[in-house]
């Protein structure tokens, strides 16, 4: 699956690898040049970063379904129980 980025997402982007490029590196880089390490970054990089989160939200998602038979977790058969507290009670 390819990792596309919006106009606008794309646009910042770049304009953050050439501010690091000035900034950290004391060097240059060139709007082509840095859309092309943007590229690079996300067709080389972006599918470990993607199957990573897809991996914590598959165990976020399995420890909340988990959670699910705790929080409506109905006990059976309790109709007589009910009756026989009831009457107790009286």
């Amino acid at each position: 699956m390819a990792i596309e980025l919006s106009k606008q997402a794309r646009a910042d982007a770049i304009v953050s690898i050439e501010r690091w490029f000035r900034e950290e590196r004391d060097e240059k880089i060139g709007n082509i040049a840095a859309g092309a390490l943007l590229g690079f970054f996300l067709e080389e990089l972006g599918p470990v970063v993607f199957n990573q989160a897809v991996a914590q939200v598959q165990e976020r998602l399995q420890m909340r379904i988990m959670e699910l038979d705790i929080e409506i977790h109905e006990d059976e058969f309790q109709y007589w129980r009910r009756r026989e507290r009831a009457a107790r009670g009286r």
